[in-house]
């Protein structure tokens, strides 16, 4: 469905069922240069289990309008105005990766709209290597080539598709691909500037389970337990032998972390 949302037009996936404001709310925030298309399997899962399902893209990326936001305190302000705009009171946030950091500083920000988190392939800080930094500000195709290659783990790279015939590899790159000039260093900008986790963590009064993956290069297992320990309410489910994309790598058992 279309919203607007502080002014930018804003595509938010549903699950494939009408948003119900009477049903509980949960909101899947994707990662640096993706879109809603990273949640097709857990969108689905949950609008049809009980829940009203808002995926958006975020501002500039995939369908959706604008630019895309600079810092991770105004894509957690625009989310907490998503949640307000589409009708819900609160919601539970579920994010990947830069989505886990706007969920996280959403709850510590706007404690009031969310009932709980799931933060996924997360860390205590996410640091951008000065390499893909660079690439990524001259919309280099290296800077592709580095998310895509350290952002799948082994599994992922030889095959291991639930959906037969589909790569993920690939698949990946073609959404990295379609990504407007400047969004993916915007992104990655933001989550290497981005220094209020543990202070975030520290503010949060509603469960969250964190789900990490043994072999995730791009925000190891060490970071994602650093940020655990500051939360107070926290579950943490390693996933062994799982890189970074785990909602596309292992679907069912991030859902099942999740549920």
């Amino acid at each position: 469905m279309q919203l607007t949302v502080d002014g930018i037009d804003t595509f938010v996936a549903t699950g494939g069922r009408d948003f119900d404001r009477s049903l509980p709310a949960v909101v899947l925030i994707h990662g640096a240069g993706f879109d809603h298309s990273v949640w097709a399997l857990q969108t689905r899962w949950f609008a049809h289990h009980g829940y009203s399902v808002l995926a958006p893209d975020l501002p500039g990326h995939g369908r959706s309008g604008g630019k895309p936001l600079a810092t991770i305190a105004d894509l957690a302000d625009w989310t907490a105005k998503l949640i307000e705009t589409a009708g819900a009171t609160k919601a539970k946030l579920i994010g990947h990766s830069m989505g886990s950091l706007i969920a996280l500083e959403t709850a510590a920000r706007h404690p009031d709209k969310v009932t709980g988190l799931g933060l996924i392939g997360t860390a205590a800080a996410m640091t951008v290597g000065p390499d893909l930094l660079k690439a990524a500000e001259a919309n280099n195709t290296d800077a592709i080539d580095m998310v895509t290659i350290w952002g799948l783990g082994f599994r992922a790279e030889i095959g291991g598709n639930l959906s037969p015939g589909l790569w993920m590899h690939s698949g990946a790159q073609r959404v990295l691909e379609k990504c407007k000039p400047g969004v993916l260093f915007t992104d990655l900008s933001a989550c290497n500037n981005y220094q209020g986790a543990l202070a975030a963590a520290g503010q949060i009064k509603v469960p969250a389970t964190l789900v990490l993956g043994d072999r995730d290069m791009m925000t190891p297992l060490k970071a994602g337990r650093m940020l655990a320990d500051a939360i107070p309410l926290s579950r943490t489910v390693v996933l062994r032998g799982a890189g970074h994309t785990m909602m596309v790598e292992r679907p069912d058992e991030v859902l099942a972390a999740l549920q």
